[in-house]
């Protein structure tokens, strides 16, 4: 079984759509290079400027 790793040594990037720091998820693990959202509703608003 794989050990476990604090949250503090996950690597994390900024949200380009809120601008929040979001760190990384296993369901991410394949392409966590081309995530760019820290979420869907993030993702839907990419457009939009943040409030």
């Amino acid at each position: 079984m794989a050990k476990m790793r604090k949250k503090a040594d996950l690597p994390s990037k900024i949200c380009a759509t809120c601008g929040l720091p979001f760190t990384w998820r296993k369901k991410w693990a394949k392409d966590w290079e081309t995530v760019r959202y820290c979420s869907d509703r993030c993702r839907s608003a990419k457009g939009k400027p943040p409030k």
